[in-house]
Formats: structure tokens, sequence, C-alpha cells
């Protein structure tokens, strides 16, 4: 597998959050997931996502999720910046761990240091 191979697989493991099933069975009561929340608050095609390969520091029972259960990023409201996240349910039932942490603070402090 080569390098970009690998970068799209993870990209793509990484955009299903914790799987098909698990979205599946979101969908089923009526929920959106985390992404689909992001993409419908913010202009369309503005949504810049933060470290989206970044994964869980331990396993959970053998699992990993790229992401760790938390989207982060910017875009756009209206035409004005804006940063924000969302929890995954779908990834550890949403629960709080050191890389979700890490991400949230993240997206935090870039909102104070550039007014947004």
């Amino acid at each position: 597998m080569t390098l970009r191979e690998e970068l799209l697989e993870k990209t793509r493991r990484a955009l299903e959050g914790g799987g098909g099933e698990r979205v599946a069975k979101q969908h089923s009561t009526g929920k959106l997931i985390a992404r689909e929340r992001i993409l419908l608050l913010v202009d369309l095609g503005s949504f810049v996502e933060f470290d989206q390969l970044a994964s869980n520091q331990s396993s959970h029972g053998g699992e990993s999720f790229f992401g760790d259960g938390v989207i982060t990023g910017r875009g756009l409201i209206d035409g004005r910046q804006v940063f924000l996240f969302a929890q995954d349910f779908t990834v550890f039932g949403g629960s709080l761990a050191t890389m979700h942490a890490k991400k949230i603070c993240k997206v935090m402090d870039l909102a104070v240091q550039t007014g947004c």
C-alpha cells in the first residue's frame, strides 16, 4: 500500500466515526452524527476539520478510532468565522478521553486567539 493509499484509507475510516452499524443505530433513533450536525450548521463548503487522524492513546477492547470521538474545526456561519466541536456518540458513547479533551481545548484556544 502506498502512502497515498494509506492516507486515503485512514481518512475513510475517520469519516465513518464509530462504524456503519453504530451510525445506523444513531440514525434509527432520529439523531444525526457529529459530522452531520456540523455540516448542517456551517456554511456549505466552509468547514475545515482539525486533527482528523488523531486517535485515542489507549485501546478500549482492541478498538481504536480516528478522531477519538470528537470532530473539531473551523467554518463559517452566515459568513462569520467560528470554531466548533461536536462529540461523536458513535465512538465510545462520546466519552471524554485525553486526545478528545486536547482537541476540544485546542479549538477553544484558537477561538480565543482569533477573537471568534
